[in-house]
């Protein structure tokens, strides 16, 4: 079974469609990057599959349950088994590194001791190379190490499925490059299933197994990194290549 499905998904608002037809899989441990213009419906896509928009019409299958007809107390059970992983990190300025990572476990699992507290976020920061830094606050911190944070936090609580939101976006190359391999260090370790919205593509074709490209709320292309790259589509190729347009 799927770690997602997704079939027939329609996303209407008033007097326009945003999402038409949508029907893709992420199985475990695959790494599917989703690609297209601003206004494609990359952010709206990301949101119906996280359980915070409501499809117009189809099914969005989490671990085979559809999201879109669950209420919303057994839909928040589903999502204890997401991670997010958000564009600017949304860490809670308040709370020092220790509580942002432990706060979703504390919220959802009593009884939780401070020992095994203390040994999540040990055992999450070391995952994502920030050892020590426990009780700074994300002021304190760099854009890139708020994102790993961010993945620290995703992690606490034990998912099977990440979801990142342009988790590249606003970062030098170098940082850039820890990003791309921290998640492909996770898909290894955890064999969870990743969905990666981005529009980066030098980190879309180095960590995907499959991507996926929206145009105008169509899937164009769903394949490996090299059919896209080589694809004669030219929705894709003006996509991948605008300069060649340019020197038109």
């Amino acid at each position: 079974m799927p770690a997602i499905e997704v079939r027939d998904l329609i996303y209407e608002v008033p007097r326009k469609r945003i999402l038409n037809n949508i029907n893709f899989c992420v199985e475990q441990g695959e790494i599917i990057s989703i690609m297209g213009q601003s206004g494609s419906g990359k952010t709206t896509l990301l949101k119906l599959m996280t359980g915070l928009l409501r499809p117009t019409s189809g099914q969005i299958l989490i671990d085979g349950d559809d999201i879109g007809s669950l209420s919303e107390t057994a839909l928040d059970k589903v999502r204890l088994k997401m991670g997010l992983v958000f564009q600017y990190a949304a860490l809670f300025d308040s709370l020092n590194v220790y509580d942002n990572i432990v706060f979703g476990v504390v919220r959802h699992q009593k009884g939780v001791t401070r020992a095994e507290l203390d040994k999540i976020v040990q055992d999450r920061l070391a995952e994502v190379h920030l050892e020590g830094i426990e009780k700074q606050f994300p002021s304190q911190l760099s854009g890139g190490m708020q994102k790993r944070v961010g993945l620290a936090r995703a992690l606490a609580m034990q998912p099977c499925i990440i979801f990142y939101d342009e988790p590249t976006s606003g970062l030098d190359p170098i940082t850039g490059h820890t990003i791309d391999e921290l998640i492909m260090e996770t898909r290894k370790r955890r064999n969870v299933a990743s969905v990666v919205v981005s529009h980066h593509l030098p980190s879309i074709f180095k960590i995907s197994d499959r991507v996926a490209m929206l145009d105008k709320g169509v899937i164009v292309i769903d394949d490996t990194p090299e059919a896209v790259r080589n694809s004669t589509n030219p929705i894709v190729q003006e996509f991948l290549f605008p300069e060649r347009d340019s020197l038109k």
